[in-house]
């Protein structure tokens, strides 16, 4: 355990439609923390338990408010996490005093806003629709994988592979979601999405996150969705994606996926020193 962590690790617990996060301030000069440590945070019979953890830095050059960095709750790294960067940029910006934000992902610069109503929109950025940035293995149609249930692969910050079913509610998630984050033809596994469509503007939609498994909602996923819908022809670019947390607003603009919808701060907390020195 580092010198800085000796006094405990403060934390934040929060929400986007039950996709839960805890959030860890770095910019006091915390130390961020380790995977394994990650991994344990995320054990919610031992630790606090999360879909996905971020840490929020300094920006380097200043061109951003901060720096977020997020984990799956296996420990690995996430390029993006949209229901995270909602939550925080709701964090940064009551902090702040500001009705808007620039924050800086490891897939690039999304900015935030305040819409009122209690509703945080954050502009996930264009999606990547070339297969080597998504990343796939090999060069295949994205819009129609060779993969049984036609699937499509989008790119997000993250890799994603979205079906288009009858029945969401009929899918075995917990065998499905694994067989597909695999795929061989997803070298940095991928994120699964099951979708569907009511209207041209209304999905329901059922996920499956690489690193964590099934959860209530991801704004990563459903922005990659509603872009697959689209691509289809399916919907249109403005869509509502019924998720089992509720229900976010997506909407494909030129300038790039803005993503609108409510936060939750749970409560605040510190990892224990005899805790955090147990690992």
């Amino acid at each position: 355990m580092s010198e800085q962590n000796k006094a405990g690790l403060p934390f934040i617990k929060m929400h986007g439609l039950g996709n839960d996060f805890v959030v860890i301030d770095l910019r006091g000069g915390l130390d961020a923390p380790a995977p394994e440590l990650v991994a344990r945070i995320a054990d919610r019979h031992r630790g606090v338990g999360f879909d996905q953890m971020a840490t929020i830095q300094g920006d380097a050059d200043g061109a951003a408010d901060a720096r977020l960095v997020f984990w799956n709750a296996d420990g690995s790294r996430s390029g993006a996490c949209g229901n995270a960067t909602r939550c925080i940029a709701r964090l940064l910006m009551d902090e702040l005093g500001a009705d808007r934000l620039a924050l800086r992902t490891d897939h690039t610069v999304l900015q935030a806003e305040d819409v009122g109503a209690g509703l945080t929109r954050v502009n996930m950025g264009a999606p990547v629709l070339d297969w080597r940035a998504i990343p796939l293995a090999r060069d295949v149609d994205i819009d129609h994988l060779p993969i049984t249930g036609d699937p499509v692969a989008t790119g997000m910050g993250n890799p994603h592979m979205t079906f288009f079913v009858p029945d969401a509610g009929l899918v075995d998630l917990e065998r499905f979601g694994p067989l597909h984050e695999h795929h061989p033809l997803y070298p940095e596994r991928t994120n699964v999405e099951v979708v569907q469509v009511l209207s041209p503007d209304q999905i329901i939609l059922r996920i499956w996150e690489r690193g964590t498994g099934v959860t209530l909602a991801s704004g990563s996923c459903s922005c990659a969705a509603v872009v697959a819908a689209a691509r289809r022809g399916l919907t249109g670019r403005r869509v509502t994606v019924n998720v089992p947390g509720g229900r976010l607003l997506i909407d494909w603009r030129e300038d790039g996926v803005w993503m609108e919808g409510p936060t939750a701060e749970v409560f605040r907390g510190t990892l224990t020193p005899a805790w955090l020195a147990d690992g």
